[in-house]
């Protein structure tokens, strides 16, 4: 369903916790490299590792102009955009891609 469509996401590494803003053309292969700490920085040092949050289609211009706005917005505008569409900061890799839960 998501395979190569442009997707801006949110992962954090807990319920309110260490945030990561992302943009990628394919969801489910970044989620992956997430996970297996395929990238060097603030995400594999935070563990930061949850979708929490992600909006999904346009073109990759507009997903990437998206990132750099929720990239510029303060920490609690974030929470609140996950808020409305996840309030309990679930991992939505989980249901959408039948990934396996993660230790809380």
């Amino acid at each position: 369903m998501f395979e190569r469509t442009p997707c801006v996401y949110i992962l954090a590494n807990r319920y309110h916790g260490a945030l990561y803003v992302g943009v990628t053309s394919d969801l489910f292969a970044r989620i992956i490299q997430h996970r297996e700490g395929v990238f060097e920085g603030h995400t594999k040092k935070y563990g930061i590792i949850r979708l929490v949050y992600f909006e999904a289609g346009g073109t990759m211009e507009t997903a990437i102009a998206r990132e750099k706005q929720l990239k510029k917005y303060r920490r609690d505008w974030k929470c609140n955009l996950i808020e409305r569409q996840n309030p309990m900061w679930n991992d939505l890799a989980v249901a959408m891609f039948g990934l396996e839960p993660l230790p809380a």
